[in-house]
Order: C-alpha cells, then sequence, then structure tokens
C-alpha cells in the first residue's frame, strides 16, 4: 500500500491488519472453515443451485412486499429446492461457515465504527449491547 496523501500513516495500520490477519488465520478452526467455504466454491453444481434459490427467494420477496400474489406452485417449488439444497452436507457446511465469517467481520467492523465513534480505542464497556464488545452477551467463544 502506499501512503500517498493521507493524514494517517498507512504503514502501521497495514502492520496491524496483517496482525489481525495472522490471529484469524493461525486458528485451526480457520482452516475447517475455509475448506468448507472451498469445497463449495468448487461445486459448480451447487453453486448453481445456491444462486437458483437464491433468485428464487428474491422474487417471491419482491411479490409479497408489492402484494402481488404467491401462488401454491411457485412457493412449493421453492420449498422443494431449499430442503434439497438444506439436505446437501457440502451446502449446510458453507452457510454455517459463511455465517460464521460474516459474524467476525462484523464485529470487526463494529471496533473499527466504534474507534471512529470514540476517537480511541474502545474498551469493553463502551459497547453498550454487550460486556464483551463483540456481542456475546456473556458467551466465551476461546478469545
Amino acid at each position: 500500500m502506499e501512503e500517498g496523501n493521507h493524514t494517517l500513516r498507512v504503514s502501521p495500520i497495514k502492520e496491524g491488519t496483517e496482525k489481525l490477519c495472522d490471529a484469524i488465520t493461525g486458528q485451526p478452526e480457520f482452516k475447517d472453515l475455509f475448506v468448507k467455504i472451498e469445497v463449495f466454491m468448487n461445486d459448480e453444481k451447487l453453486k448453481y443451485e445456491y444462486g437458483v434459490l437464491n433468485e428464487q427467494g428474491s422474487l417471491l420477496e419482491q411479490k409479497q412486499q408489492h402484494g402481488v400474489e404467491i401462488k401454491p406452485e411457485e412457493y412449493e417449488e421453492f420449498e422443494k429446492l431449499r430442503v434439497e439444497f438444506m439436505g446437501n452436507e457440502v451446502a449446510t457446511n458453507f452457510l454455517s461457515a459463511q455465517e460464521e465469517v460474516q459474524d467476525i467481520q462484523n464485529r470487526i467492523h463494529q471496533y473499527l465504527a466504534k474507534t471512529f465513534e470514540l476517537g480511541r480505542t474502545p474498551e469493553q464497556e463502551d459497547f453498550d449491547f454487550c460486556s464483551d464488545g463483540f456481542g456475546n452477551c456473556g458467551h466465551d467463544e476461546g478469545g
């Protein structure tokens, strides 16, 4: 990364970000998550089914939001696709891994947003929604 015309120096941010990435990727559980995502991403048929399922779900949602009648066949077709997709272990492993990754990304974003909001590194009590600062609400996740 180039320093450019930034007020803040980028190199310490880059170094800290690299340490954060190392803290994430250095955990054995990360490798499990990565494998689950990679197996799904290498399955073209499953990715296609996932795309179709998402498209149909979005279409039904739009119809519902606009008061358009959803025919029973449309709902049944969607439900059939959903059940079939969710019956695949690779798919459910992917969805579970994806949810965990998004949760971590959200936590990091919340921490960064709070830093800019407060003008300092946040402490646990700065997060009013939970005492741990990450939304665990009393659940220790090994960290």
